[in-house]
């Protein structure tokens, strides 16, 4: 169990509104991008720094059916 739940809170507020930088889905938010994306990602390598270790969580959540957690925040 984590100790801090508020920094999780914090983050999956930050996850809840990053958006893409770049490519097809710049500007879409991370957590509405399509699973076929983030699995070519997995496939190919998340980026380096926060927006892959961003994009592989949203690819976790998604990968494990827990897409309702962004629900409140959309």
């Amino acid at each position: 169990m984590h100790e801090n739940p508020a920094s999780d809170h914090k983050e999956l507020i930050k996850l809840a509104t990053a958006r893409m930088p770049f490519g097809k889905y710049q500007g879409r938010r991370l957590i509405d991008l399509p699973e076929n994306y983030l699995v070519w990602f997995a496939g190919q390598g998340f980026p380096e720094g926060t927006l892959g270790r961003m994009l592989q969580a949203v690819y976790e959540i998604k990968l494990n059916g827990l897409e309702g957690l962004f629900d409140p925040l959309r």
